[in-house]
């Protein structure tokens, strides 16, 4: 205790320090906005653990491993001790606490798999949410599910938001009773430089060379940050013939040893200077010693989930205004310092203020799996800063269901809540609960998800990775064979395609030409580089791939050759027997196939001559949805009667009209069209089909009635004529009529319960346009008199009354004499 007291005036956070525990006691949430090296993360918790306050157990959540174990050991280290006594940490395939452990640093979803095994949290006063303005989807869930549990089931427990660059405009509007603690902090000048890179050289290169320029200019330990791993490899490369000898190129990313990353995060030694070359890991709570100098690509590497494929595709873009605020604040921690960023000044100022929470554009399967083991059905329950988009949910429900982890009824299946509780991606949880209770597809699967979730760099074959053994995934292996309950098994190569097969079933892939191009069971395209040896194998599995910007086809990262065969023998449940048609060329028809596939890809097919109409129609109606409703007979009644089905849900939105549009037809062609199939076999069948009859199929008996009531497909005019409405799907409705059969018509002819006035085409007698109006009562007493003045000189046979709105229609058309028009 002793050794924080006497450091308390040192670092900047000290000083808000009667606030922020006044805070503490008296709401629920607490937002601390305090700058980078202020002590938020590596002191404040410790002062928060001595108050009499909060007896119970700290919570501290930081959104990277890397931050989370140097923050532990820091906080150990200023109790003299080693984390596992007063402060530990658990990480994915790593724990270090103890029964005196009374702060526990928590990261990558522990947090929330704590919270799913006891929402009360019990024995835990305060949870931490530390670098808050990244938000990971991780903190995002935790914020959303602590929220919900201060309201239903512990009023008690505390919450403390913690970053340098909080978004509080946006946090307040979300916490309204939330104080707001802010520390002006204590570092020292930062001189912000920006250079745009020259245009001659290449990225590494250019980089390489603004950074030792600056080196040679300027005193001290510079910090690094660069958007990826390869380009640190790439600059340090470029470094190192560069810089004088008594420079130490350190880089720093989350794939490193422990041992290296501490190389990076500690001081140069005595009379020597470091360049640490980071990712925007460096940004985070992580104290880095000795920088002076800061030097910044300004870019990062962000995954954007695409719906459309299921692959998550790796950008690079430039940083925010808040990420670069925290770069620079790196470089005056101990004193006056410099900060250059590596773009002009004008585009570092139009960089948006905060960065795109994760949430918004990530596979957010796993979030669905855990939000159901919650007993959430919907987003809504929860209370969310940026509600997870509905077009990714979707896809997160429809990998699920793939998975067997929810029924068709979107309910958690017993497989799906086992799933849930390991605390896995939902694909690697799959893969653990496929290996059964047998101990070596246990171990095998085991160690394949320790391989999964960090990839070995180099060789993209899976067997290569098999059999290295490193250190890291054996440690991982055994700790989800511990939580799996099955142990001593022995990994066994010939076991890694069935279980790849359970969780990637809709990766597999089989080879379509030369060049290393593959399709995927889903239907994609991917690739692998043309001198891979993999490239000989007909089919693989692929469970990494990634999708680039410039290439249609994804590149498969990590991949297993497949004997489709014995594959399809171990695992009966990837293919199925399906019928379908396709155009048959030379005979000018459809023809029947009955094959064997997995998704997409065609494993045996052979024709069909006279396949049932039970499995031969719904073949039908799969090339229907692939060819469009253009194969169908859509005569002019038909085209009609779809429109006036679309026009109805429009305007009369009230009722419970069925989708007409396009897209919703084909989803629903096993409700209308099918039924009106019968004795249907070919192409010449579907073109005489009456496409009329069969769109009537989605109405009820009373929905047809009131659709001839309120939109018509005729109107009667005065004369008694009975006149076709033309309705369109962007356009009014509209009706052609001579223009004397409309008179003793005092108002305009409406539709849909007189909500749309027609559009009246007004004709004379020789079937020309006179005029377009959806006002009749306005012309009649307007532009009429201009008509009546020409159209008497042109047809003086014809009557042409001046009140025409009481004047008698008729519909004389013989014996005309008429000038010419």
């Amino acid at each position: 205790m002793m050794f924080w007291s006497k450091n308390v005036s040192s670092l900047p956070v000290s000083v808000v320090l009667p606030d922020l525990l006044s805070a503490l006691r008296g709401s629920k949430q607490v937002l601390l906005a305090a700058p980078t090296g202020a002590g938020k993360s590596t002191w404040l918790p410790l002062q928060i653990l001595q108050q009499p306050d909060f007896q119970g157990r700290i919570l501290l959540l930081e959104p990277r491993r890397l931050a989370a174990r140097n923050v532990a050991q820091r906080l150990a280290e200023l109790l003299g001790q080693q984390p596992g006594e007063t402060v530990g940490y658990r990480m994915r395939s790593e724990s270090r606490v103890g029964p005196a452990t009374r702060l526990e640093v928590v990261t990558e979803g522990i947090l929330t798999r704590m919270l799913q095994q006891d929402p009360m949290l019990e024995g835990v006063s305060l949870v931490i949410l530390d670098e808050f303005h990244e938000r990971s989807l991780q903190a995002d869930l935790a914020l959303a599910l602590l929220l919900d549990v201060q309201q239903g089931l512990r009023d008690d427990l505390k919450i403390l938001l913690m970053s340098a660059t909080l978004d509080n405009q946006r946090l307040q509007a979300l916490l309204p009773d939330a104080p707001v603690i802010c520390s002006e902090g204590r570092s020292f000048p930062v001189e912000r430089r920006y250079a745009s890179l020259a245009t001659n050289y290449r990225f590494d290169e250019a980089v390489a060379r603004q950074v030792s320029q600056l080196l040679r200019e300027e005193s001290g330990s510079l910090l690094l940050f660069l958007p990826g791993v390869g380009e640190i490899q790439r600059v340090q490369t470029q470094l190192a013939a560069m810089i004088g000898s008594d420079i130490d190129l350190c880089p720093l990313y989350g794939a490193l040893p422990l041992t290296e990353q501490r190389k990076a995060i500690l001081p140069a030694a005595p009379g020597r200077r470091k360049v640490v070359l980071a990712t925007n890991i460096a940004e985070t709570s992580l104290t880095i010693e000795g920088i002076r100098l800061v030097v910044d690509a300004a870019l990062e590497r962000t995954g954007l989930f695409d719906t459309r494929t299921g692959l998550t595709r790796l950008i690079t873009q430039r940083v925010s205004q808040a990420s670069m605020t925290q770069r620079a604040g790196r470089a005056g921690r101990l004193e006056p310092g410099i900060c250059l960023h590596l773009t002009a000044k004008d585009q570092a100022e139009r960089a948006t203020s905060h960065a795109e929470a994760e949430i918004l554009h990530s596979d957010l399967a796993s979030l669905w799996l855990d939000l159901l083991l919650w007993g959430c059905r919907d987003v809504s329950q929860l209370t969310w800063l940026d509600t997870p988009p509905e077009h990714n949910l979707r896809q997160a429900k429809q990998l699920l269901l793939r998975l067997g982890a929810v029924d068709n009824a979107g309910m958690l299946t017993a497989k799906g809540r086992h799933m849930a509780s390991l605390g896995s991606e939902p694909r690697f949880a799959a893969m653990l609960i496929g290996a059964g209770q047998e101990a070596d597809a246990v171990a095998t699967a085991a160690l394949l998800v320790a391989m999964l979730e960090e990839p070995a760099r180099g060789s993209s074959d899976l067997r290569d990775s098999f059999h290295r053994r490193q250190p890291n995934w054996q440690k991982r292996a055994m700790q989800l064979q511990k939580r799996l309950k099955v142990t001593g098994g022995v990994a066994d190569s010939e076991l890694i395609a069935p279980l790849l097969a359970g969780a990637f079933p809709d990766r597999i892939a089989r080879r379509r030409g030369a060049e290393g191009r593959y399709q995927l069971a889903n239907g994609m395209g991917a690739m692998l580089e043309s001198e891979e040896a993999l490239t000989r194998y007909e089919w693989l599995i692929v469970p990494a791939l990634i999708q680039g910007s410039a290439q249609p086809d994804a590149r498969i990262l990590q991949a297993l050759p497949a004997d489709i065969g014995e594959l399809t023998r171990q695992c009966p449940q990837l293919s199925e027997q399906r019928t379908e048609v396709e155009w048959d060329q030379e005979r000018g028809t459809l023809r029947a196939w009955r094959r064997e596939q997995i998704g997409e890809l065609v494993i045996k097919s052979q024709p069909l001559n006279k396949p049932d109409e039970a499995e031969l129609h719904p073949a039908m109606l799969r090339w229907i949805r692939t060819k469009g409703l253009e194969v169908l007979n859509w005569t002019p009644q038909a085209e009609q009667l779809r429109i006036r089905l679309v026009c109805a849900q429009q305007w009369l939105p009230e009722e419970s009209w069925p989708s007409a549009a396009e897209a919703d037809l084909l989803a629903s062609l096993e409700k209308w069209l099918l039924p009106a199939m019968s004795g249907v076999r070919d192409a010449r069948g579907l073109k005489q089909l009456d496409a009329v009859s069969a769109l009537l199929q989605l109405l009820t008996w009373s929905q047809r009635q009131q659709l001839d009531t309120v939109l018509p497909t005729h109107y009667t005019v005065p004369t008694g004529s009975r006149l076709p409405i033309r309705y369109d799907d962007e356009k009014p409705p509209a009706l052609a009529v001579r223009l004397q059969e409309m008179f003793g018509e005092a108002k305009n002819p409406a539709v849909a319960g007189g909500r749309v006035p027609l559009v009246l085409e007004l004709l004379s007698p020789a079937q020309r346009p006179l005029q377009i109006t959806r006002d009749l009562a306005g012309f009649w007493q307007g532009a009429y008199r201009e008509v009546q003045k020409e159209m008497k000189g042109r047809y003086p046979k014809h009557s042409w009354p001046d009140d025409p709105a009481t004047a008698l229609p008729t519909r004389r058309t013989k014996n005309i004499q008429r000038l010419p028009e």
